[in-house]
């Protein structure tokens, strides 16, 4: 299968398994992301892990000779179509790590963006090359970028192309941490870090967070004050609550 999902414990974990084209996401493979995606949602997972099979790469980016001869309505619907698949990865009920193991440029460092958490192992390589084909990010490499490394930075290294090493990826603050060893087992182990606290409450600090890059500080604090709200009437926080009072540890249940 060009797309693998497996179940590790509480944990989902998404494998893009085309190592012989570096994973490059084909439409055919987008459509695959698109229905374990499906899965994902309902599996009432803690966390979902992506990362690519193979040493080489996470994703090489789009199969660009899908790409040449397409009219211009059946690129935008191919642009459409990788847009909205990936915002079902940053909408997910539950939080998301991106692994990147070796490559991922163009769509493939716009599949990881997409996630909520970004690790990266120490021969990773990343980049939104596009202007070097005579195009532009379309997966969403334009808004998420400057989102997470800033506006400069992000014209920078789209109208440059030029690759970003884990490092430098580190340093600006395109992934959250450098890792070693087994690709899932590293998002895991993140994942591990926040996954059993309550994921209401966790989907409220996303949303609120999510806000306040969209908003001015004057009415995100409006949102942050009903969310604040929102995860105070949850059962969840009744438990927390009485449970740092008689000073044991909390069982949330998720409600």
């Amino acid at each position: 299968m060009t797309v693998e999902l497996e179940r590790r414990g509480p944990f989902a974990v998404m494998t893009l398994n085309r190592p012989e084209a570096l994973n490059a996401l084909s439409f055919g493979i987008l459509q695959a992301i698109d229905a374990r995606l499906d899965e994902v949602a309902a599996s009432g997972a803690r966390a979902l892990v992506v990362t690519g099979a193979g040493d080489r790469a996470f994703c090489a980016g789009a199969d660009i000779k899908e790409l040449q001869g397409r009219d211009l309505q059946a690129q935008k619907r191919g642009v459409q179509l990788g847009q909205r698949i990936f915002e079902r990865i940053a909408t997910l009920p539950m939080a998301s790590i991106a692994v990147v193991n070796g490559y991922a440029f163009g769509g493939g460092l716009e599949l990881a963006m997409a996630c909520t958490f970004r690790l990266a192992t120490p021969n990773a390589k990343m980049g939104q090359p596009e202007i070097k084909l005579g195009l532009i990010p379309g997966y969403g490499g334009t808004q998420r970028l400057p989102r997470l490394v800033g506006e400069a930075r992000a014209l920078e290294i789209c109208m440059t192309g030029r690759t970003i090493d884990a490092e430098e990826a580190l340093r600006i603050g395109l992934v959250n941490a450098i890792v070693e060893g087994d690709p899932a087992g590293c998002g895991i182990e993140f994942a591990e870090c926040f996954a059993g606290y309550s994921l209401p409450v966790l989907g409220c600090i996303r949303e609120a967070v999510g806000r306040a890059l969209d908003t001015p500080i004057h009415e995100g604090l409006k949102i942050e004050a009903d969310l604040a709200t929102l995860a105070f009437r949850t059962a969840d926080a009744t438990e927390g609550m009485a449970a740092f009072a008689e000073k044991r540890p909390p069982k949330f249940r998720d409600g």
